[in-house]
Formats: C-alpha cells, structure tokens, sequence
C-alpha cells in the first residue's frame, strides 16, 4: 500500500493530482526582487508550490571544490564552486517576506536545505517539508538529521544506485519514519531524454510503497507530461525570467510561457486519465444510438417460419436489440409475418423450447 499524506492541506499519493513544485532554485541570482518576480511566475502558471535553496557556501563546499561540468559550461571556468555559490545566496531576511508572498499567492513555500544550520533556519521560519538533494542521498548523518524533525520529506535520489536509495530511505525510517516522497532524478543539466529511465519511478514505488515523482532537468516539458503520465505522484521542474541570464541553472530551466504551457498540459492530461473503469462515458449514449447497430428482418418472412442467421441483418440506428443477442433467435419461430427491413421486435417470434 503507498503511503499518501499531506503537505500544509496538499495531499500527495495516487488518487490525487500531481503535486508541482516549480523550482527557482538559485535562479535569483542572489536578488531578493529577482525572487519575488518568481514567486508571481510560478503563481501565474497555476503550479502548487516554488522552491528555492538555502545555504551556506562555507557549509556546503570546501575553497578546493572545483565546478561541476554543466556550471563552468553556463558560468566560465573561471573560479570554483564556493565564489560561485556566494554570489547565489539570498539574505536569511528575506525569507519571511518570500514566504508571506508564496502563501498570498496560493503557493507553498519550499527550500531545499544542504546542511544542518540551514535545516534549523528553514524549519524556524516554518516550512511545511523539507526536500533533500540528490547529492545528499548517501549524507546519513544528515539525513537522519532532518528526518527527526518529523516534517515530510521528498528525497531526490540522482546519481544513485538501487541499494544506496534502500540505505537512504532505512535512515529515514529509523529516524522517526517521517511522511516519505522519492524523487526519480537523473543529476545532468541538461538531461538527455534518453538517460531519463521514467519507468524507475514505477520501480521504486512498489518497492518502498511510498509516493514517487520525477524531478526533471531536461529541456522542455514533454518528459514532465510524460511522467504525470506514468503516475508521478510528485514533478519538479527549474524555472527562470529568461535562459540567457547568468548563472549555472538558466539553460536548464523553463522561461514563464513554458511553464505555464507545462501546467495546462499536465492537469489536462490528468483529466484524460480517468478512473481505469471500462464503461460509456455520459457524451457517448447519445452517439451510441446512432453508430451502434440492431437486427432487423433481412426478408419478408410468414408466421411459422424458422428463424435462420441468414434471416436477419445488423443495420444502424442501436436503438432496438444488439447484434450480440443474435444467437438468442436463431432457430425461433415466428409469431408473425414480417417485412424485409424491419426492425426486429421480441413479439415477433415464439421462442424455442
């Protein structure tokens, strides 16, 4: 059985709709403005929650950390992790203000923490779950760090191996079993739709019994509809002001018309899901009376005559007996003379001993 819950009123599990979480990351640039503009984006495209990171770069990286490939490729070589993370740090001030305008706008509010000050600072300012990264998957200690304040917890699980996630997620629950999310991700920005292996998700879920989603980083959003599509429970996807601004997750990110086009998609697909119960739908009763068919009398016949397979066809409109109920005349005699192209009536025959 998956384990759905929810998150500040949000129900996540199968049976409700996915929940997006539209990830501003470190998008801001360091600007608190920059950040407001994406809360309203990600108000504008109707998601349910915007996330963004809290850190402290000293806390993160070590001075001797070199950049990972993708952010000197969007960045510049020049320099290291830390200078970069600096310059993406928002002030701990702001955060109550980006908070009040989340919740105006009808979002959640979410940050990924990377250490355990910064897991304090969040849960302080009362965020309603805490996401972990994927590069925090085999981070133990800090995993059972967070887990023990008790809040749902999404755990990305890029870069990982089936049995790193099974240590990762026993941490969890032995760590005061906190509500539980897993994140399918594959860590490359951009992701090739190729590496992507949606159907993890799927694995993941029945084994752990626990809600899974997909964090994407590809370009575009067909590879989100896709993954809503196979039952992601839980989507994240990065989004910006603009691709050509500077900074390590730009490129990889959807500009506001994207996302937007990404929700409509997503929640319309959904509608298209339905409930897997085989049956007409209300739209098509009235159709299925004109391009359904009936039997009738294929010839003229006499009272007494023997009806044989030859002695009925199946001709549109359905609004008299099936064709599926064929076998139940054959060999029945008839009560009454009928005319070739009349519909076929139950008075119309005595039926067989």
């Amino acid at each position: 059985m998956i384990r759905p819950f929810s998150i500040a009123g949000k129900k996540v599990g199968p049976g409700n709709p996915c929940l997006v979480i539209a990830e501003a990351g470190v998008n801001h640039n360091g600007d608190v403005g920059l950040a407001h503009k994406l809360i309203d984006v990600a108000a504008d495209a109707g998601v349910d929650a915007v996330k963004f990171q809290t850190f402290e770069p000293e806390k993160l990286v070590s001075p001797e950390a070199p950049k990972a490939e993708y952010q000197s490729e969007n960045t510049g070589h020049e320099g290291n992790q830390l200078e970069m993370l600096r310059g993406l740090v928002l002030p701990k001030a702001a955060y109550e203000e980006l908070m009040k305008h989340a919740a105006d706008k009808g979002l959640l509010f979410l940050s990924t923490p990377f250490e355990e000050d910064s897991s304090d600072f969040v849960e302080e300012i009362g965020i309603p779950a805490f996401k972990i990264s994927s590069g925090d998957l085999t981070n133990h200690p800090f995993i059972k760090y967070v887990a023990e304040k008790g809040r749902p917890l999404l755990l990305s699980t890029g870069m990982a191996t089936m049995q790193q996630v099974d240590a990762a997620v026993k941490v969890v629950h032995e760590s005061g079993n906190p509500p539980l999310a897993l994140f399918h991700c594959v860590t490359n920005y951009p992701t090739d739709p190729t590496d992507c292996n949606l159907r993890a998700m799927e694995t993941m879920r029945s084994r752990f019994g626990v809600p899974v989603g997909w964090s994407d980083h590809t370009v575009g959003i067909d590879i989100s509809v896709a993954a809503v599509a196979l039952g992601a429970d839980i989507l994240e996807k990065h989004f910006t002001l603009d691709h050509n601004m500077p900074g390590p997750d730009h490129v990889a990110s959807l500009e506001p018309d994207e996302l937007t086009a990404m929700m409509k998609s997503i929640r319309r697909m959904e509608s298209a899901l339905g409930d897997g119960i085989k049956q007409p739908r209300p739209c098509e009763i009235v159709i299925a009376a004109a391009a359904m068919k009936s039997l009738y009398w294929k010839k003229d016949l006499h009272a007494g005559a023997k009806v044989e397979a030859n002695s009925v066809t199946a001709l549109r409109p359905g609004t008299g007996i099936s064709p599926d109920k064929l076998s139940q005349f054959i060999g029945c005699v008839l009560a009454k003379p009928v005319r070739r192209g009349q519909m076929v009536s139950e008075m119309d025959v005595v039926r067989k001993s």
